[in-house]
């Protein structure tokens, strides 16, 4: 069996945090837990997760960072993980069990052949509700491009380390090649989806939400795809929750919906001249 350590690096993400760990805790081996200094319902968030969890999360509050610091901690909990595999887990993504389930299944079967897995996602606009068209995605991997990058990759490629600000951060190995051009034989592409909420508020309102590098640009207005009727969400959202964990069930609000409809057109036409981008 092969070991894997979950890298979750948060600040402010007190709406979808208690959802983004619980959905993958049970069945990864580690979670390395790490504050930047929120002013949010993120750290109280952070200490009942350490509570159900106290034999794999391992929590740290470090100082708040930069763009440069940013990529420094992604750094340090890299150094810090004595595992095989690495998962990035950010505060706002979610997942289904079959997907993460499916992951660690063939990292177990296939992990000394293979260096990178690389999944698809659903990213939000408005709700929980909606999601972004797939041309909206910008990154590319062996020549497919969307709404894709690699969440888990293997501690053996050698040189491992991350470099670049944040906003161009990624990861790359001893010759300083990302790891995404390395030898696609060793990378696999799954179908499985998770939630990805980075279009959304994602601390308590939107101005706890701009104490976050980068954040402010993130929130977009978007009518986006609405999901078909009756279908399921990751297990998480249905599990039993604090009280103080934001309810996900809420609809996006009328003047979200009246601004939505005249940006969105102009959204649409600038991803269809827009180029894409390489992501990890």
């Amino acid at each position: 069996m092969k070991s894997i350590c979950t890298h979750t690096l948060v600040k402010n993400e007190e709406r979808w945090l208690w959802f983004a760990v619980n959905s993958v805790a049970p069945y990864v081996d580690r979670i390395l837990l790490w504050d930047t200094g929120s002013t949010d319902r993120s750290i109280e968030i952070e200490k009942e997760l350490v509570k159900k969890y106290q034999d794999k999360i391992s929590f740290c509050q470090v100082d708040e960072v930069d763009s440069q610091k940013f990529t420094e901690v992604r750094q340090e909990m890299l150094d810090a993980s004595n595992c095989d595999w690495v998962m990035i887990l950010d505060g706002d993504e979610v997942w289904w069990q079959d997907g993460i389930k499916r992951a660690i299944d063939v990292i177990n079967k296939r992990g000394d052949d293979l260096e990178s897995l690389v999944h698809r996602y659903y990213n939000l606009v408005g709700d929980i509700y909606h999601y972004q068209e797939e041309k909206a995605g910008r990154y590319s991997i062996d020549g497919v491009t969307g709404h894709l990058t690699i969440r888990f990759f293997n501690r053996k490629i050698p040189g491992l380390h991350f470099s670049n600000p944040h906003g161009t951060q990624g990861i790359y190995d001893g010759d300083g090649v990302l790891i995404q051009e390395r030898d696609n034989k060793k990378r696999l592409h799954l179908d499985d989806y998770y939630l990805h909420f980075t279009h959304l508020v994602r601390s308590s309102t939107v101005f706890k939400d701009k104490e976050v590098i980068k954040r402010n640009i993130k929130y977009k207005y978007e009518l986006g795809i609405p999901f078909p009727r009756g279908f399921k969400y990751p297990e998480v959202f249905y599990q039993k929750r604090p009280d103080f964990v934001f309810d996900p069930w809420q609809k996006r609000s009328g003047y979200y919906v009246l601004r939505a409809f005249f940006e969105t057109p102009i959204r649409m036409i600038k991803r269809r001249i827009w180029k894409g981008k390489v992501g990890y």
